[in-house]
């Protein structure tokens, strides 16, 4: 089904993979009966010549990379834009979209999350941006049908912004980064490398994108083989594969730590976007002659099967066959995984829905920017005809990802089948996929066609004694548990016909109901406010000498940013710092704003000119400093400043969601510490919120949690790129020392983490 290639690899001609043995360039020769060397063939890859056309420092080694667009959505666009109205903001330099597609539920939190979608349409009229009112179109629909470019780089502030499919890189970072380009600033990275993805064959029957995505996924995510790099789809299988098809695998990328994605271009893009009005937007986009990926993932659709992620992470993958032959043994160890994850603080149980043999399902959604696709809905809706999902428990929502895919399925009858089934139409919103809608019943089962599947992302609470899980599979499959009264089902056992369906875009609904300001901005509107949308607190510069205290310590394989910064409920709150800061690692670690608290008011004492010793006498740091001052005398008022630190083993899973980190610094983080970071755009978030992103050797921990740490002279060690810091714990009245390490920093970060933050950076 999925095979991964052991060192490089050549394609030739776009349809022959040659290894990267010594006998290569012999082998190449002979096919081509030219000479090639590995760097030559390494720039006639798609995505090589993308980021060259973007790139703006000369270097191809060290990219500078300017972006056509960009796009965010309601919980991100506010601290965004915030952030870049405290650095000198006078007018958007290139086309952003402010879409409106998680914070939809304005019931939530009174009139919050309504103000919010006022303070983005002003900001649209006043700086030059288009604004997508809600329940139009999920982020990254909207981007596909009116952003999307062959050839073109898009930058958004979701990390499942993934546009590669139409021919267009796209990159989903934290809100900093986009704030970067808006100031005219780069986004700077080493040059990725590019692995291949070479796809063969023809998906059978009943097999969706979330089944292709899914076992690409399960067999790449653990061993890091695409980390940070860019996927790059080849080979004679994409031609099979529809437009939407090839969008619903695009867009699961994200779930491999990939950096962004592309793929070769044809005639069915080419119509993608004829059938959108804008055909000029079309390029043809195929790999050179001859070159040279960094891995090759061999994709055999002929073999790929229904697939289900097992909770609670995307890359628990087993064909559904597999599970419903093994039911027990699956479920028994998916129990003991979950455990891990959960830290035991609820009862959890998935053997108990498996009822006379067979494994019951409670719920099922379909829904956002990987399940909510024209074809997937038409799928579900055909696969489902006839059948009725019963008055039992058992329930299934339906979330179209725009309100023009709403319509056509309106009009070719496919929305008038499901309904009639017992299924819920529902408009374009990204709830489901992360805590906000359809939230589950306690112990509950949910399979989703949606992006991801960690620990309460359906919306429950650990911390009320509440657990629910998600599975992911496609819509499909979906549909065929739904007709089977939620007995898990693949929908390879459905032996009726599932048809193709013509799509017509009615772009009337967007020109009707979507402001484009055309790129022009009006100084003169006012931004409209609300009480719940707040201003950066203050932050100082990095001082010369620092006491962190360990206030979280994790110790989980992997921690998701759900995990740092909840989503779900928390929404309402993204616009307000402090307010939001509250729920930082609330569901992992209940203690931890407590404690960071206390360390931020010695640092507040600092800042005030006033003594940390007296303002925080619970902290005991008259101690800690007479320790200090032991080795190190001259250290003292002036030159030493208080933060906390958290240790987590690989944490930044996930979403883009710059509140991660930001909701750490506005606590009083100074740093993170890691053996390892997910995610560059997690680590990426760190930094731009002036946060020390350390390494630490894996092994046993030279500290504990609440313990005090001391890093003498961190400030000459950024500016001078030390590659080694020297750091200890304070343990009585002694220092015990051992090391950390920064990795590679470009000058312009190091600058940011001196000043404090990205804002302090800009500040003009």
């Amino acid at each position: 089904m999925v095979e991964l290639l052991q060192g490089g690899a050549y394609l030739v001609n776009g349809t022959e993979i040659v290894p990267a043995t010594p006998e290569a360039a012999a082998a190449i020769q002979s096919k081509t009966g030219k000479e090639i060397t590995q760097k030559e063939a390494s720039e006639n890859t798609i995505a090589y010549g993308i980021l060259k056309s973007h790139n703006t420092s000369g270097n191809m080694d060290k990219l500078k990379i300017r972006f056509d667009k960009l796009t965010s959505h309601d919980i991100t666009f506010v601290g965004i834009i915030q952030t870049a109205r405290a650095s000198g903001l006078q007018k958007f330099p290139m086309p952003y979209v402010l879409t409106n597609c998680h914070n939809s539920l304005c019931a939530v939190g009174g009139t919050i999350n309504e103000d919010d979608h006022m303070f983005g349409l002003t900001c649209a009229k006043k700086y030059g941006g288009v604004y997508v009112p809600p329940h139009q179109a999920v982020i990254h629909q909207f981007a596909r049908e009116m952003m999307a470019g062959g050839g073109k780089m898009i930058l958004g502030s979701d990390s499942h912004t993934r546009y590669g499919a139409l021919g267009t890189m796209a990159v989903g970072e934290g809100g900093p980064e986009l704030v970067k380009q808006l100031l005219n600033q780069t986004y700077d990275i080493n040059m990725p490398g590019v692995v291949g993805v070479y796809l063969k064959g023809t998906p059978v029957k009943g097999v969706g994108p979330q089944d292709v995505a899914l076992a690409i996924i399960g067999a790449v995510f653990k061993n890091g083989y695409v980390k940070n790099k860019v996927m790059e789809f080849v080979g004679p299988g994409v031609a099979n594969l529809s437009a939407d098809f090839r969008i619903g695998v695009d867009v699961m990328t994200t779930e491999t730590t990939c950096l962004s994605s592309i793929w070769q271009t044809d005639d069915q893009i080419k119509e993608f976007y004829e059938i959108h009005g804008r055909k000029e937007e079309y390029a043809e986009l195929n790999p050179g002659q001859v070159a040279y990926y960094d891995g090759m993932i061999v994709v055999d659709l002929d073999k790929v099967r229904p697939m289900i992620a097992m909770p609670f992470h995307p890359s628990n993958t087993y064909t559904i066959e597999e599970l419903n032959a093994n039911l027990m043994d699956i479920l028994d160890e998916t129990e003991k995984r979950a455990m891990v994850s959960l830290d035991g603080a609820v009862e959890y149980s998935l053997k108990n829905k498996v009822k006379n043999g067979k494994f019951m399902v409670d719920q099922g959604i379909i829904a956002g920017c990987a399940g909510g696709g024209f074809e997937n809905i038409c799928a579900a809706a055909d696969i489902m005809k006839g059948n009725y999902i019963g008055s039992d428990g058992f329930t299934l929502s339906v979330y179209p990802a725009s309100m023009p895919v709403y319509m056509e399925l309106v009009k070719n009858g496919c929305a008038a089948t499901l309904m009639e089934t017992g299924a819920i139409m529902k408009t374009a919103f990204c709830g489901p996929c992360f805590g906000a809608g359809d939230t589950p019943a306690n112990n509950a089962f949910s399979i989703r066609h949606s992006t991801r599947n960690f620990p309460n992302r359906e919306g429950s609470k650990l911390q009320n004694g509440q657990i629910a899980s998600v599975a992911l599979m496609d819509a499909r499959s979906i549909a065929a548990t739904a007709a089977n009264k939620g007995v898990l089902t693949p929908a390879t056992e459905f032996d009726g016909t599932i048809g193709k369906y013509k799509y017509h875009f009615d772009s009337n609904i967007y020109a009707n109901r979507v402001f484009d300001s055309k790129g022009v901005a009006d100084p003169e509107v006012e931004i409209q406010f609300g009480p719940n949308i707040k201003d950066w607190p203050a932050m100082c510069e990095l001082p010369e000498n620092m006491v962190l205290r360990v206030v979280s310590e994790i110790h989980d394989p992997v921690t998701t940013t759900d995990e740092l910064i909840p989503s779900g409920e928390t929404s309402s709150y993204r616009s307000n710092p402090l307010g939001l800061a509250e729920f930082a690692l609330s569901r992992k670690d209940p203690n931890y704003v407590g404690y960071a608290k206390q360390v931020r008011a010695a640092q507040e004492a600092v800042m005030a000119d006033k003594c940390p010793v007296e303002a925080c006498p619970e902290l005991e740091l008259g101690v800690v400093v007479d320790a200090i001052k032991k080795e190190f005398p001259e250290v003292g008022k002036g030159n030493l400043g208080f933060g906390s630190t958290i240790f987590a083993v690989k944490p930044g899973d996930g979403s883009a969601r710059e509140q991660a980190a930001s909701c750490q610094k506005v606590l009083g983080g100074w740093a993170n510490i890691a053996n390892e970071y997910a995610t560059k755009r997690y680590r990426s978030n760190l930094i731009n919120w002036g946060m020390l992103p350390f390494l630490i050797e894996e092994g046993e921990l030279p500290f504990k949690n609440l313990d005090y740490l001391f890093i003498p002279g961190i400030k000459k060690a950024v500016e001078e790129k030390a590659e080694v810091i020297k750091a200890y714990v304070v343990k009585g009245d002694s220092l015990k020392a051992f090391d950390l390490r920064l990795g590679e920093l470009t000058d312009e970060e190091r600058q940011i983490i001196l000043k404090g933050c990205l804002i302090n950076y800009n500040r003009v």
